[in-house]
């Protein structure tokens, strides 16, 4: 199923930031420096284990639940 890191990316920045665009930006900044920059997926994105991985143990650490 492709699309699910996009997913993932999109659900923690929104249960984040809750529409405030400073805690979008510093949440997708977060992202990058964790290594997954959220402009290099897409829906149409294959799906990476590794990926996924590193998005699960973030969402943990900020208390997002898929």
């Amino acid at each position: 199923m492709s699309g699910q890191i996009k997913k993932m990316i999109d659900r923690i920045i929104e249960e984040r930031a809750r529409g405030n665009a400073i805690l979008i930006n510093t949440t997708r900044t977060k992202l990058t420096l964790k290594g997954i920059n959220p402009d290099q997926f897409g829906t149409a994105s294959p799906d990476n284990p590794e990926v996924i991985a590193k998005l699960q143990k973030l969402a943990q650490e900020l208390n997002v639940k898929f």
